[in-house]
């Protein structure tokens, strides 16, 4: 009750602060796709016989490469609405544009890194599947939009360094061809290893610039367009990488109420943002105010109403509704009841939506940054 009271109360902080307008808009931001996470289920299972006690932790129970009957699945409902306009839903596919290639790693003692886009990786997981196609098809119906979440979803610097030194959960989980084990796993560890962006040392700074560098260009020559809009993994990631993003056409830092800022001693610098509100390079922050996480609440948490009565807080203020709504929830290949129970939850929140606001106007990300940006 406290924590639910905590978290209303910052929220209504937060949207009283931001930008403000009288339509009625919606974004939904869903973080992961591209990355690998868990291979499949067997790799769960065998993992899991190792003594790592992976069953809670609804990344690795849930979440791998969406394959094409996930997409069709989510496609389905986003094009089962409109508004009174006709336009569907859309979501904000933030793309981790590529992953390791384990076996090149491992030849190289894990002294070097090696990379393939994550189109390459799609087809590994899915040979008899075109998916790519499939993200093509929820691009040209308007009902998906593709935005960076980094090069790869892994730290890459600080993982080579653990498997360097033998760090057993990790090395295990590499030979399996993963790396997303939860943070209790890793106690010697100060930072997830998730965190693709987490360090303030100067020599990992400068390899970050370089993956954001390099990650972005391959967005674009796998997309066709530039990349305005950036989310980090795990919102942590030093300031000192907003010139690089910048310089790589980066106009817009997705957010939740605070920037993470990693320091020199380890810790997090906590900086509070808004939607709207400018760094010292006039890019704009957008701010996540609503939840719609199933996968990650409990049995007992009402995903659609408490993320429908964040929706209509956000418009009392008179700011934009913004969803976070990770991948995994919409993943069915390891567990299908996790997709069919959590599309039927956004098929109830979609209808709930258009009912009380027929007008609503659903944006991708780069889409609300231009309205902004209009607006002024």
């Amino acid at each position: 009750m406290y924590n639910d009271l905590k978290s209303s109360i910052g929220r209504n902080l937060t949207n009283a602060q931001g930008w403000r307008t009288n339509r009625k808009i919606i974004v939904i931001e869903s973080d992961d796709w591209g990355s690998i996470r868990m291979p499949n289920k067997d790799t769960f299972n065998r993992y899991n016989r190792l003594g790592y006690d992976i069953e809670k932790n609804p990344y690795c129970r849930f979440d791998t490469l969406a394959n094409t009957s996930d997409l069709n699945a989510l496609y389905e409902v986003l094009l089962n609405y409109k508004n009174n306009k006709g336009k569907h839903p859309k979501i904000t596919f933030n793309t981790v544009i590529a992953n390791p290639q384990f076996d090149k790693i491992e030849d190289s003692g894990f002294l070097k890194y090696f990379y393939e886009p994550f189109t390459k990786t799609l087809e590994k997981y899915y040979p008899n599947e075109n998916v790519f196609d499939a993200w093509q098809t929820g691009i040209s119906k308007s009902i998906i939009h593709p935005q960076f979440h980094g090069r790869e979803h892994v730290n890459v610097p600080i993982w080579l360094e653990q498997l360097q030194k033998g760090n057993s959960s990790i090395l295990d989980a590499f030979q399996m061809c993963f790396w997303g084990i939860p943070k209790n796993l890793n106690k010697t560890l100060d930072i997830n290893i998730q965190a693709a962006f987490d360090s303030a040392e100067e020599h990992h700074i400068a390899f970050y610039k370089k993956n954001i560098s390099e990650g972005l260009k391959l967005f674009e020559d796998i997309f066709g367009y530039k990349s305005s809009t950036f989310i980090a993994n795990n919102y942590i990631y030093s300031e000192l990488l907003n010139q690089c993003l910048s310089d790589s056409g980066i106009i817009a830092i997705q957010s939740m109420r605070y920037h993470k800022i990693p320091t020199l001693n380890g810790s997090k610098l906590l900086k509070k943002v808004f939607t709207g509100k400018k760094n010292a390079l006039n890019q704009i922050y957008l701010v996540r105010n609503c939840v719609f996480e199933p996968s990650q609440m409990p049995e007992k948490y009402n995903n659609v109403q408490n993320c429908f009565n964040q929706i209509h807080q956000s418009f009392f203020w008179g700011t934009p509704a913004i969803i976070t709504s990770h991948r995994l929830n919409f993943i069915g290949s390891l567990i299908p009841e996790n997709r069919e129970k959590n599309l039927s939850l956004l098929n109830e929140l979609l209808k709930k939506i258009l009912i009380k606001w027929p007008e609503v106007e659903f944006m991708s990300s780069a889409e609300l940054i231009t309205a902004i940006k209009n607006a002024h």
